[in-house]
């Protein structure tokens, strides 16, 4: 069966259609929202890089409790991101703290772009240990639906039903954006933006849609 057809009967399941419906409008919810919020988006996407979606969203909750993303020192942030189980505490830390120098106007910056693949080349070129992948997730995550996010779930399920020969261990940004072409292509056969795509493509692989 295709990759087209399968997603086509997920698009006709009511559960399925309905959890994705509602982080979509989770996500249009969060476009809403102040800065404050959208850069508690951005430090999750960069805790999401070589890491778990969960346990990103694990470490989040608890941040918080304790505002730790803003309010700590880096040697304060690091202690709380070992203490909750980042793979990678010292250097996601330290992107987090670099990252705040654009925490009161983040938002205004990202909507400021007419497009959102100019502001993903802007969010990449400036915001430390964002590559492709993190900074579409952000994009998504508050409330973009035009860019697609290559984890490697994503790429399994392309590699699986032949649009991709295999799942690059890396990728740069003509890899990237030849990717998302492919799935730009999908998304028109489905109906679907790649915002939803994403969502049911990631269930179809792991049975949950996060965030």
């Amino acid at each position: 069966m295709k990759l087209e057809e399968k997603i086509k009967i997920l698009t006709e399941s009511p559960m399925v259609t309905s959890v994705v419906s509602q982080r979509i409008s989770e996500f249009e919810e969060t476009r809403k929202k102040g800065d404050a919020y959208w850069f508690r988006e951005l430090c999750f996407c960069l805790l999401t890089a070589n890491f778990t979606a969960q346990g990103a969203i694990n470490i989040c909750q608890k941040e918080k409790e304790t505002g730790a993303f803003t309010a700590c020192s880096f040697e304060e942030l690091c202690g709380f991101l070992k203490k909750h189980k980042h793979r990678f505490p010292n250097a996601r830390a330290k992107y987090i703290c670099e990252a705040r120098r654009f925490c009161a106007d983040i938002k205004g910056i990202v909507t400021g772009f007419h497009d959102e693949r100019e502001a993903r080349l802007w969010l990449v070129k400036n915001i430390k240990g964002l590559g492709c992948k993190e900074a579409s997730h952000f994009l998504r995550n508050v409330g973009y639906k035009n860019v697609a996010i290559l984890d490697r779930h994503i790429l399994r399920v392309l590699h699986e039903s032949g649009f991709i020969a295999e799942v690059p261990d890396t990728m740069n940004k003509k890899c990237y954006l030849e990717i998302e072409n492919i799935m730009q292509g999908i998304a028109h056969d489905t109906g679907l933006s790649l915002a939803e795509l994403d969502l049911f493509m990631w269930y179809m692989k792991t049975g949950r849609v996060l965030k």
